[in-house]
């Protein structure tokens, strides 16, 4: 059968708090993905997420036909083993639309406690292959997030052998130094596990290069022209947008997985419409990669990769970032507009009578200046600067969870 006449794949975009959940619903998430304590991988992110916060999100999403998967993907010690079975019945309670969990003994547990949710496995299981995914399979698991360096050729193997079997893959964000993220350099210089959600990001870091003398043990430094060391660890972003048609086409993949719940609401918004309108051109018969490719380069990024499921790496030399551990994209937000669409909180610099381009969730991009800067309380200033929480009243309403931005030099 044609895949374009087949079940149309899915978007997940991360949920890193309650408001990047409503911005990735309103900007074409098809599903959210987000958890609450330390549990799902990301402390940092499920810090902003409370029970009633996560159960409101759950909530909005259902109301608008969309699903949300929680994160249940670390790995517990024993200790905290009768805290997992609280977790899992309380999340459970929320009626989500399944679980992401990586180890196979929380599978089981989750299947004991919670039989009516189900079970998505995270990529944090490293699934390369048939036999891995059959045992997966077996105990219940009706997805599995493959691991970031699967190849889409293995990904159709595993369909073929499994067709009941959901396949997920990442199609766009942070890459991993480490094998599907096992990675401890987080653990042994800073204390925070990776596996436990609370990497530091060490491959991030600018390191420098020293030698050291075997005869006598005088360790010296490899000087560098720029004298701050260099990114060895730093591996460039994940961007599958160019490649959409050839996924789908493939059949062998069913949903596609936006990472990024720590990262930005702009970025939550930007990456999410963009794979939107890529998988909508795709059911329509035509890809617009330049475009794409456009937008996802007005966020900040490390340079980006096709990763592993097209090419391998050794076939191509664009994998490492090794001069910045980030860079600006080709846009500065301005402003993030509410809910409501009455009013912005200023994110960078606000001018009077300077214009700004707006992007909203329908796609419709305009732009827009202030005649007057009207905070809330009705204090009228020249000017106004990121750190400042009083929002400003916007000369019209616009779309709620818009953003205003420039075009940097």
């Amino acid at each position: 059968m044609d895949s374009k006449t087949d079940k149309k794949v899915e978007l997940l975009a991360p949920a890193g708090n309650l408001t990047k959940l409503k911005i990735a619903i309103n900007y074409g998430a098809d599903t959210v993905y987000g958890g609450v304590s330390h549990f799902s991988l990301r402390n940092r992110a499920t810090k902003d997420f409370t029970l009633e916060s996560f159960k409101e999100g759950i909530d909005y999403a259902h109301a608008r036909g969309k699903k949300v998967y929680v994160t249940l993907n670390g790995f517990p010690f024993n200790s905290q083993l009768e805290l997992l079975k609280k977790h899992i019945i309380e999340m459970a309670s929320l009626n989500p639309d399944a679980f992401i969990i990586a180890a196979p003994g929380v599978v089981r547990l989750a299947k004991k406690l919670a039989p009516q949710i189900p079970i998505h496995l995270s990529t944090q299981a490293n699934v390369l292959n048939v036999l891995d995914a059959e045992v997966f399979y077996e105990l219940g698991v009706r997805r599995i997030v493959a691991a970031r360096e699967i190849s889409l050729k293995d990904c159709m193997e595993i369909k073929k052998a499994l067709p009941d079997l959901e396949i997920e893959i990442f199609i766009h964000g942070s890459m991993c130094y480490a094998f599907s993220g096992r990675c401890l350099i987080s653990s042994l210089q800073s204390g925070r596990v990776p596996n436990r959600g609370s990497c530091a990001n060490d491959c991030r870091f600018d390191y420098e290069y020293y030698v050291r003398n075997p005869d006598n043990g005088v360790m010296m430094r490899l000087h560098e022209e720029e004298g701050i060391g260099t990114h060895i660890f730093n591996a460039k972003d994940l961007n599958l947008s160019s490649h959409i048609k050839e996924i789908l086409d493939s059949g062998g993949v069913d949903a596609l997985k936006i990472e990024g719940r720590t990262k930005s609401e702009y970025y939550a918004g930007i990456t999410t419409r963009t794979y939107r309108r890529a998988i909508d051109d795709y059911y329509k018969g035509f890809q617009d990669t330049k475009s794409y490719e456009r937008e996802l380069l007005t966020l900040k990024n490390r340079g980006f990769t096709d990763g592993y499921i097209i090419k391998r790496p050794f076939e191509k030399l664009d994998t490492q970032n090794v001069e910045t551990a980030i860079s600006e994209g080709s846009f500065q937000v301005v402003a993030q507009v509410s809910e409501d669409g009455e009013f912005c909180l200023c994110k960078d610099k606000i001018f009077k009578d300077e214009r700004y381009e707006v992007v909203s969730p329908s796609g419709e991009v305009k732009s827009i200046s202030f005649p007057k800067i009207e905070l809330e309380n009705g204090k009228v200033v020249e000017e106004i600067h990121s750190g400042n929480i009083n929002r400003v009243r916007l000369p019209y309403k616009l779309e709620g969870f818009s953003f205003l931005r420039k075009k940097l030099d």
